[in-house]
């Protein structure tokens, strides 16, 4: 039995309709309401499950063979484990020695991370890559697609090196948060090499709809800050996402680590 009146339920049943946050949650007693309980161990559960689960990597390599950008090429970090993953974020930044990409010399690289969320690389990543074909592939020359295990963000600077593209556009599964356990992130990097640093990448994140940022929305994004990034010479924090607003500031540049 909660205390709420029913005028204070609707304040915040009118509220949550705005976030996906826990807000008003209620009481029972001098506890949580029990469905709220269990829907937090739901989303923690669904949060660890996002983690832990492993990239169907055969299924997306299908989905990305059909977005008709050339073969995908398969790729893995020095990481030997979900477990060392965790534990040692460098490792994901670094290449197994045995990864070989192709040169290619194109514009535009892709690669498509599992990160700290394979479950959104699973639900999302195909869809959110013919997006962004759909708006580069009349501009831009495309280089044949990545798909990278135990990756970090780092890992693509040694991936775009390999391949010699101009820009790279890294799509990863960001950190699962209780709200939502299955969104993407664009990780921006002009001229990559290894040594590159946040400051010299644009993030866009946030990736998951209906609820989140939705694909075409993402891929517009991405395009503008590419063009600008040409223009400019440079990625990260001196080129800002005008696509919206002038008003709007530079892309968030945190690292997913």
């Amino acid at each position: 039995m909660t205390t709420e009146g029913p005028a204070i339920r609707e304040f915040w049943d009118e509220l949550r309709k705005t976030t996906q946050a826990r807000i008003g949650l209620g009481r029972a007693g001098n506890a949580l309401p029990t469905r709220q309980v269990l829907e937090l161990a739901g989303a923690h559960a669904a949060a660890r499950d996002a983690v832990h689960v492993p990239l169907d990597v055969d299924q997306l390599s299908a989905e990305v063979r059909h977005v008709g950008i050339g073969e995908p090429i398969m790729v893995t970090s020095r990481v030997t484990s979900r477990e060392e993953y965790l534990r040692r974020p460098d490792l994901g930044r670094l290449p197994a020695d045995s990864m070989q990409v192709p040169a290619c010399e194109a514009d535009i690289g892709f690669v498509l991370a599992d990160g700290l969320s394979p479950t959104a690389l699973n639900h999302h990543g195909a869809a959110l890559l013919s997006a962004l074909v759909a708006q580069l592939a009349d501009r831009y020359s495309l280089a044949p697609p990545v798909v990278a295990t135990q990756a970090r963000v780092g890992l693509g600077d040694h991936i775009g090196a390999q391949a010699r593209v101009r820009t790279l556009l890294m799509i990863i599964g960001e950190r699962p948060g209780l709200s939502v356990a299955d969104s993407l992130g664009i990780y921006l990097t002009h001229l990559p090499r290894p040594g590159r640093t946040d400051a010299d990448r644009n993030c866009i994140s946030n990736i998951h709809p209906p609820d989140g940022l939705g694909y075409a929305e993402a891929a517009r994004v991405a395009t503008g800050l590419v063009t600008g990034a040409r223009e400019l010479g440079r990625s990260g924090v001196d080129l800002k996402d005008t696509s919206r607003s002038t008003a709007l500031g530079a892309t968030d540049v945190t690292e997913l680590t």
